[in-house]
């Protein structure tokens, strides 16, 4: 399958599971346009080996004016935004009567509201082009909960549900919106809750498997290739008829 020709904007993308899906999305022939706020000379570097066009920009996706000069830049640079990719999230972990309250704000603000916006500014576009895909990478958080995740639960349910709407609203054109769910993912996120388990007496080996035990029974954490290579089929014919979606990648997780 060829993404050639078309342009792709993922955010949270200059480290983890957004690198790995834009790694994936150029592979396949898609420009990128990368966000974040890691090293973004490194993650060109890395995308620009496909031969493709790519370019980065630093959007603070909890501002709205910045999430708009960044479409903004998109529409000036690379012309269109054919494919969407909701990533960038952040996470707080607090019982929800010591949860802070500017903490529950950048959550909401970054891992949900900042969704809704992206997906207002490509819509109009892709609805004129007759092609285009949203896809929101939410969580397994999204369809279950967990203790001392008020914030990040509440977000990415709110994530599954906007992409239901979406996808109900543009069911009868060639615009799709749908959801990944990822279980556990060894991102530098689930890498610091690994060290802090080690911190307390254990060793690292010991706390990476005791932390998938008690979730997700193939006892593997999922990949970034994992996922982009799913958002590439939601790119392609085969996922035309996948719709308002929330698909559970999770090595088991919810099969319990």
């Amino acid at each position: 399958m060829t993404l050639k020709g078309k342009t792709a904007l993922v955010t949270g993308s200059t480290s983890g599971i957004g690198l790995g899906i834009a790694q994936v999305l150029a592979e396949a022939g898609a420009d990128i346009l990368l966000n974040g706020f890691g090293d973004p000379a490194a993650a060109i570097a890395e995308i620009s080996q496909h031969g493709v066009k790519v370019a980065h920009h630093p959007a603070d996706l909890s501002d709205v004016a910045q999430i708009e000069q960044m479409f903004a830049l998109a529409e000036r640079e690379f012309g269109a935004v054919d494919i969407l990719v909701n990533n960038a999230g952040i996470q707080h972990v607090a019982p929800v009567e010591q949860f802070p309250v500017e903490a529950w704000d950048k959550i909401i603000a970054l891992n949900l509201s900042a969704v809704f916006h992206g997906s207002r500014l490509v819509l109009p576009g892709m609805r004129a082009r007759g092609w285009g895909r949203i896809v929101n990478i939410a969580s397994v958080h999204g369809l279950v909960g967990s203790t001392g995740k008020a914030a990040y639960v509440a977000a990415k349910h709110g994530v599954v549900g906007l992409t239901k709407v979406i996808g109900l609203e543009t069911a009868t054109s060639n615009v799709t919106c749908n959801a990944i769910c990822p279980g556990w993912v060894l991102t530098p996120l689930v890498q610091k809750q690994i060290d802090d388990r080690a911190a307390n007496g254990g060793d690292a080996q010991q706390a990476q498997h005791d932390l998938l035990a008690e979730k997700q029974p193939s006892l593997a954490f999922v990949t970034p290739r994992h996922l982009g290579e799913l958002v590439l089929f939601l790119c392609g014919d085969a996922g035309s008829q996948v719709r308002g979606a929330a698909w559970n990648v999770d090595g088991g997780w919810l099969a319990q």
